[in-house]
């Protein structure tokens, strides 16, 4: 489930063509779950961040003390490491706008009142 960095140089959204981003993902075993919230990501990753992003699966089914590491409370949760600030999102990250939002790859949308 591990991704490795690609070499594409497409820009995203909003991140600066140099950014590096380091995104954790904390699952619990290959629960359908964990699994959807990886292939989510990595659908958004290749769409949003190509070539310029690693991410780093941490079972916690494997490893459960490093969840202390990052405070992790629910599974699966994506912690975004670089850029900073550091940023947690919960859940399988089917929603992409709501993704896109948490990880600032797009601007909040603006509601009409």
């Amino acid at each position: 489930m591990k991704a490795k960095p690609k070499t594409d140089s497409a820009k995203a959204t909003r991140a600066k063509p140099a950014d590096l981003w380091k995104l954790r993902l904390y699952v619990a075993g290959q629960t359908p779950k964990s699994l959807a919230a990886f292939a989510n990501l990595k659908r958004l990753c290749d769409d949003h961040l190509k070539g310029r992003y690693t991410i780093e699966v941490i079972d916690l089914v494997e490893t459960p003390r490093l969840a202390k590491d990052d405070q992790i409370l629910a599974i699966p949760t994506l912690v975004r490491k670089l850029p900073l600030p550091v940023r947690k999102l919960i859940g399988d990250l089917s929603n992409t706008e709501r993704v896109l939002v948490g990880l600032d790859l797009i601007p909040v949308p603006r509601t009409s009142a």
